[in-house]
């Protein structure tokens, strides 16, 4: 079998891949992670994904590649990582009592096969104080997290209802990545 390389920085990719028992490297892709405008979001996010793991590919050409990108979207806006602890403040007061958008691409390649999927999950938060979201924000766990928040940490006491994968929104859905590595025979 090929070796495996996750086209990511992220501790909880990493994490989630480590779990499905696969041995494997990291290497984060250095791209321009502009989402396209001229589509729909979940497409652009897709496209991400793929584009993540094609920077990868080039540096691991006899590999299978993971690439996968994750967002937060309220009301068509995105929720990115936020700038400041303001910023994520904010963030979560659009989320506030609303349901939200999180879409996961995800890029399974090799240097003679591509699987491309996108999965999009309904996220609802219950309404929150202003001295809830202060006091969350303050833990820094939103710093580095599309939306300012993360659904496997302390703001999982937010979500009221899930609507889709899990994984997905925690940033790889698991299941699909599982399923194209076990069929790794066609890499």
């Amino acid at each position: 079998m090929k070796s495996i390389v996750l086209a990511s920085k992220s501790p909880r990719r990493k994490e989630l891949l480590a779990s499905c028992g696969v041995p494997f490297t990291a290497d984060a892709a250095e791209i321009d992670e502009t989402l396209r405008k001229d589509c729909p979001l979940p497409e652009a996010v897709q496209e991400l994904s793929l584009r993540k793991a094609e920077a990868v590919l080039k540096r691991h050409p006899s590999s299978i590649i993971i690439g996968s990108d994750t967002i937060v979207a309220v009301d068509g806006e995105v929720l990115g990582k936020p700038h400041s602890r303001e910023d994520a403040v904010l963030m979560l007061k659009k989320l506030s009592g609303r349901t939200h958008k999180v879409i996961t691409g995800l890029a399974v390649i090799s240097s003679v096969r591509t699987f491309q999927t996108v999965t999009v999950s309904d996220v609802t938060f219950i309404p929150l104080s202003e001295e809830e979201i202060r006091t969350y924000t303050a833990t820094g766990e939103a710093d580095d997290k599309a939306g300012a928040y993360g659904i496997q940490g302390l703001a999982g006491k937010f979500i009221s209802h899930i609507d889709g994968d899990y994984y997905s929104i925690v940033g790889l859905p698991l299941s699909l990545v599982y399923r194209e590595l076990k069929n790794s025979e066609m890499y």
